[in-house]
């Protein structure tokens, strides 16, 4: 009877460590795998490569970003607008994103809903705001296909 139940736990435990660890994988891989996303591009601005940060966004005629300035639909539209907004360094800043919160939007865990603060630091001044992605999955990784940033002026609190 011993030898049963110490069987018993040997193939619980065999299964707990076989299988415990894909199943928390697949929970925490696609937050993981996102904030990856958004950590390149936030490297990639602060070193001034507006191309690098734009290999986070769908390479499509579908993807869009809403802005103060309107809609831009299509990769090479959002391209045009990061370039025409931020044409140097100094423009660009450094950027930093915070209070992440990442919420997975279906079962099969490939769309996902990014909502976050924005911060450039900036000579000539600083500028943030707030931004919700929806992020989808494709084969060779997250990308972001719809980007809405806002611009929003600290208010004065007296």
């Amino acid at each position: 009877m011993k030898s049963v139940k110490v069987a018993g736990m040997v193939l619980c435990l065999a299964f707990c460590g076989l299988f415990l660890p894909q199943m928390a994988t697949a929970q925490i891989a696609p937050e993981a795998a996102i904030r990856a996303v958004l950590e390149s591009q936030q490297k990639s601005w602060n070193d001034g490569n507006v191309d690098v940060f734009l290999e986070g966004y769908w390479r499509s005629d579908e993807l869009t970003f809403s802005g103060s300035s309107g809609v831009a639909r299509g990769f090479n539209a959002v391209r045009e607008r990061y370039k025409k907004s931020y044409p140097d360094r100094q423009t660009m800043g450094k950027l930093d994103f915070s209070e992440l919160e990442i919420r997975i939007l279906d079962k099969g865990a490939n769309a996902a809903l990014v909502l976050g603060h924005w911060h450039l630091a900036r000579e000539k001044g600083d500028v943030g705001g707030v931004f919700s992605l929806v992020l989808q999955r494709f084969p060779d990784g997250w990308r972001i296909v719809h980007d809405h940033t806002s611009v929003v002026t600290p208010t004065d609190s007296h």
